[in-house]
């Protein structure tokens, strides 16, 4: 009898306890990531970090976690190509973004973070930068090469019309110069006998 007591106050606590357990709120503690600054020719970028917490700040376990960047601009990618990472969060609460690698874009990129558990979620972001290293150009992307082409083909497009049609107005204006006529021979004047008329000039 005494064992079967306390099998049964077991049983009846055990409830309570396990409801106890579940969070009623979540927070994101960013751990590690915020403001570091990455070298965009080695494409190594340091692995964001962060924990789970309730709200009496205890770690969550459990917990799912998504890791967005960019689309463009100034982002990397995750393992195979992707954009967004899932992780699910160990014992202490932490879920680590492995294997960033950013892209040769330099800029701010925004790592947005939301959390999952048992229909409660939250959400942070962290910043990280990528920079060139020391005499690089500003720019290594295929977009700018190519504006910078087109930039170079229309400033020589334009030289180009320029000249032809400075060309065009010099052949005119020389083809079109008046010629000076010779002068006119005078007319001689003629005296018809008998009449007393003058003819030819005056």
């Amino acid at each position: 009898m005494k064992w079967l007591a306390i099998g049964l106050s077991f049983l009846i606590a055990f409830p309570a306890l396990d409801a106890q357990a579940v969070p009623t709120q979540l927070n994101i503690v960013v751990v590690e990531g915020e403001g570091a600054i990455n070298n965009v020719r080695q494409r190594v970028a340091r692995d964001p970090v962060v924990r789970v917490e309730d709200e009496n700040h205890k770690p969550v376990a459990g917990a799912v976690v998504v890791f967005t960047l960019p689309t463009e601009g100034a982002t990397g990618e995750f393992g195979g190509g992707s954009k967004s990472l899932t992780v699910t969060t160990d014992s202490q609460g932490q879920a680590v973004a492995q294997g960033l690698k950013m892209n040769q874009v330099a800029g701010k990129v925004p790592i947005h973070i939301n959390a999952s558990y048992r229909g409660l979620t939250a959400r942070t972001s962290m910043m990280q930068f990528s920079v060139l290293p020391p005499g690089a150009k500003a720019s290594s992307n295929n977009n700018g090469h190519h504006g910078a082409l087109i930039g170079i083909l229309i400033a020589v497009g334009a030289a180009a019309g320029a000249g032809a049609a400075y060309a065009a107005t010099h052949n005119s204006n020389s083809s079109s110069t008046p010629v000076t006529p010779p002068p006119a021979t005078p007319t001689p004047i003629g005296i018809t006998p008998g009449t007393g008329s003058i003819s030819g000039g005056h």
